[in-house]
């Protein structure tokens, strides 16, 4: 069977390479339809695409065949090395740039409708006079509220070239407006939060590794240490990646002159070493990491640094194991390859990579299966794969990084009427419908604290549970709003806070009372002894 599926790749690739190489041979001489089985010269290959072209029955889409080649033939390497068609190239390259062109707002879809949760301050939605809570109908002349449209088609449609004009048709308090927005270049954030949790203790929330991280990092950090900051947690749950260049650029900001980040290798790639400079501003800092099973790449190059220097300390769940080199090969079309030439080492040498085998896209799954969510002793640990960091700390290879301070998944909050809410994004679709009913009143507040005394004031759980009842359906059996309530509420909080000007802070905020990692970092000086 396997030697079926190499052929079938194999065909595919000639098709490819065939374009590119003989489409301008008319004819096939005997001599030249002979195989010397050496397939490094890749002769088979055209010899394959020639005799499609010469035979094959119908009409051959070539577009469409030769991107489909191009993916089998990937396939048979690492489960990174991709083809990007021209749309997913710009797309891919536009998430990770910092910036894109389009209208600058936020939003989120709660019933079937693009709610606006705040435009982006000084861009073309909010100079045209959109506002929070602005429900949007229509881009052009296409219908997308109630449609079931997908989030990501919406996107496209509001993205476009910067000086191209879209019109956007809202609802507002029930009148229909149409807006004509320029487009423009909108600045794409990747600190979701930074805030001090008390006195002395900042918090960082970094959700990727963009083009401006290191700049936002490096602002955020200097707000909080102008507040007293002399401990950070640094939380890198979820973030799966994104430039190489940021990860040193923020490990560097910690390390000392001489101490080393990563280095990376490959077969056609020599060894190189990447180390800290000493120039950075916060050495002193006492560190806290945190990270789970969606840190990776850049995520796990930072926290592998800050483990193998002993710089501080690495909390949470083993993170995903993806330390493949990428190297970006991008042809006139517009489509492009990011193709594997290296694996990252942490300093001490461990490869961040875990094996790519036939199991490799089921491995979170997996990892819940076999209790690593909720057991530090169902972690998967290589024990024969030892390491020592700079104290001559052990740690362990075979794929990702484990934390030196294991956090478990709670899942005895889950009941029933939990994971009913959650099935219908019940809190979601409450949260928009109090700020329909209280924005007057909660759109300017923009103090923590005031935030949280209005929404205790609203009587905000006897709200929620009402909706949740006469809208969904669904109410607490038995003991299960005593079960959920102290996870659900500080969640429900967040959603509505983000309809006031502390925006997505209010979130994080709501969120640290039972966010049990950071209740650990803040239990843990963040000094490796």
């Amino acid at each position: 069977m396997k030697k079926i599926n190499i052929n079938v790749h194999v065909a595919l690739l000639g098709i490819v390479l065939g374009v590119l190489i003989t489409m301008l041979v008319n004819k096939v001489t005997d001599s030249e339809k002979k195989f010397d089985g050496d397939y490094n010269r890749w002769r088979k290959l055209n010899l394959i695409l020639q005799e499609v072209q010469k035979n094959y029955v119908d009409t051959i889409d070539m577009e469409g065949m030769t991107d489909a080649a191009v993916v089998a033939a990937l396939s048979e390497l690492d489960p990174h090395s991709v083809y990007l068609p021209p749309v997913e190239l710009t797309e891919s390259e536009t998430e990770l740039a910092g910036n894109f062109e389009g209208i600058g707002i936020t939003f989120n879809v709660p019933n079937d409708t693009a709610i606006v949760l705040s435009p982006v301050p000084g861009g073309p939605s909010e100079k045209a006079g959109l506002v929070q809570g602005d429900r949007i109908v229509r881009v052009n002349d296409i219908d997308i509220a109630g449609v079931k449209m997908p989030q990501d088609s919406m996107i496209r449609l509001m993205k476009g070239p910067s000086g191209t004009k879209v019109k956007i048709t809202v609802c507002r308090d029930g009148e229909i407006i149409p807006f004509d927005i320029v487009r423009d270049k909108i600045p794409m954030h990747s600190v979701d939060a930074a805030f001090m949790i008390d006195d002395t203790t900042g918090y960082i929330k970094l959700s990727k590794f963009t083009r401006s991280t290191y700049k936002e990092f490096r602002d955020a950090s200097a707000r909080l240490l102008e507040q007293g900051m002399t401990r950070l947690i640094f939380d890198l749950r979820n973030n799966t990646g994104g430039y190489f260049d940021q990860a040193w650029l923020l490990a560097n900001e910690f390390l000392e002159k001489g101490d080393g980040v990563v280095y990376m290798e490959g077969l056609h790639r020599p060894r190189q070493d990447y180390d800290a400079d000493g120039r950075g501003k916060l050495k002193d800092i006492e560190l806290s990491v945190l990270i789970d099973e969606g840190s990776a790449s850049s995520s796990e190059i930072f926290a592998g640094a800050i483990q193998d220097n002993d710089r501080g300390v690495i909390i949470g769940r083993r993170s995903f194991g993806k330390g493949l080199v990428q190297e970006p090969i991008n042809f006139t079309d517009g489509s492009g390859l990011r193709l594997t030439v290296a694996r990252f080492h942490t300093p001490s040498g461990r490869c961040i990579q875990k094996p790519y085998d036939k199991d490799y896209a089921y491995d979170i799954i997996e990892r819940y299966a076999h209790g690593e969510m909720t057991s530090a002793d169902s972690m998967k640990v290589d024990t024969t794969s030892v390491y020592y960091t700079s104290k001559g700390r052990r740690v362990y290879g075979g794929g990702g990084i484990i934390p030196d301070i294991f956090v478990a998944m709670d899942t005895t909050r889950a009941s029933s009427f939990f994971i009913k809410a959650g099935k219908k994004a019940t809190q979601l679709r409450f949260a928009s419908a109090m700020f329909d009913r209280y924005k007057s009143t909660l759109a300017p507040i923009n103090d923590f604290d005031e935030l949280e005394t209005y929404l205790d004031d609203i009587g905000l759980e006897s709200l929620f549970l009402d909706y949740a009842e006469r809208t969904d359906g669904i109410k607490p059996g038995p003991g299960e709003w005593e079960q959920s309530k102290d996870y659900m509420m500080p969640q429900i909080k967040g959603l509505v806070g983000r309809y006031s000007k502390v925006g997505e802070e209010a979130f994080y905020r709501f969120y640290l009372p039972i966010d049990d990692a950071l209740q650990a970092a803040l239990k843990n000086s963040g000094v490796v002894e």
